[in-house]
């Protein structure tokens, strides 16, 4: 005898993916400056750039700076972050 136990769990059709909503956890809409600056972090993974000395490198070729208009260092990325992920 087979028992056929109920799925509580929708349809993959039916299920809404979190994990394709590129702003889930956004509370507001981006700044431009945010924008600006994904967009840039972006183009540095495209470039196959993984590394943190690699990163903030491919951000000062690109002529992006911080949100106070210095250059990229390892110490103010992780700082900006920071800032901007609270």
């Amino acid at each position: 005898m087979v028992k056929i136990i109920e799925n509580p769990q929708p349809a993959a059709s039916e299920a809404h993916d979190r994990y394709l909503q590129p702003r889930q956890a956004q509370r507001r809409p981006p700044t431009s400056y945010e924008s600006l600056l994904g967009d840039a972090v972006e183009r540095a993974f495209g470039a196959g750039v993984y590394d943190l000395p690699g990163l903030v490198a491919n951000l000062n070729s690109q002529h992006s700076t911080t949100p106070d208009n210095q250059p990229w260092t390892e110490a103010n990325y992780a700082a900006v972050m920071a800032k901007l992920g609270s």
